[in-house]
């Protein structure tokens, strides 16, 4: 049987919730690539689309001795003041499955130019042409905020909830405890 965690960010007057969000969610996805976890697999049960946001509880799921051992260990120092994390619960029998996906978005056109010039030897003018500036995606989703631990860049991780579907029986997720596969428990 599959259980969960919510972990619920407490209001702070100092920070944003969604600066709080990408702090723990990075800390999240440095110890899933840490531990090799990939029966770990995350929601959002505040996702909303109509303002873009993740809400203030980030959810983990997977099996009961998978979740023990992630919350045994030491992540969640420096966020016990932003946070409150509830037991270990089993997820409910009548919950309905979705996708979560990350939706990786073209959206910077100076960072596609780049990339052609370099990929095809074009000059900046050529980039320029074939890409101009109107050419950036725009959308609107959820997202969060991450650190790239090899590059220091700062990144967004958009986020898609699509339809209910049939649960599966494999349980795997990436160190972002997304799958294009898997559907996650939604309630």
């Amino acid at each position: 049987m599959l259980h969960y965690v919510d972990i619920r960010l407490l209001p702070d007057p100092e920070f944003p919730e969604h600066l709080l969000m990408g702090a723990l969610f990075t800390k999240l996805h440095r110890l899933l690539v840490e531990v090799q976890a990939c029966t770990i697999g995350v929601s959002f049960p505040g996702y909303r689309e109509t303002p873009p946001t993740l809400g203030n509880t980030l959810r983990l799921l997977g099996p009961e001795p998978d979740l023990t051992r992630l919350m045994e260990n030491p992540w969640l120092k420096g966020m016990r003041d932003h946070t409150e994390v509830k037991p270990i619960a089993p997820i409910p029998a009548n919950a309905a499955h979705r996708p979560l996906r990350r939706i990786q978005v073209k959206s910077s056109p100076d960072r596609l130019r780049r990339r052609q010039m370099r990929r095809h030897g074009l000059t900046e003018q050529q980039a320029l042409d074939r890409i101009p500036n109107d050419k950036g995606a725009r959308v609107r989703i959820p997202f969060v905020t991450l650190s790239s631990t090899s590059t220091g860049q700062r990144f967004p991780l958009f986020l898609e909830l699509g339809p209910p579907i049939s649960a599966t029986e494999k349980w795997s997720f990436n160190t972002y405890g997304l799958s294009n596969s898997t559907p996650v428990p939604w309630f």
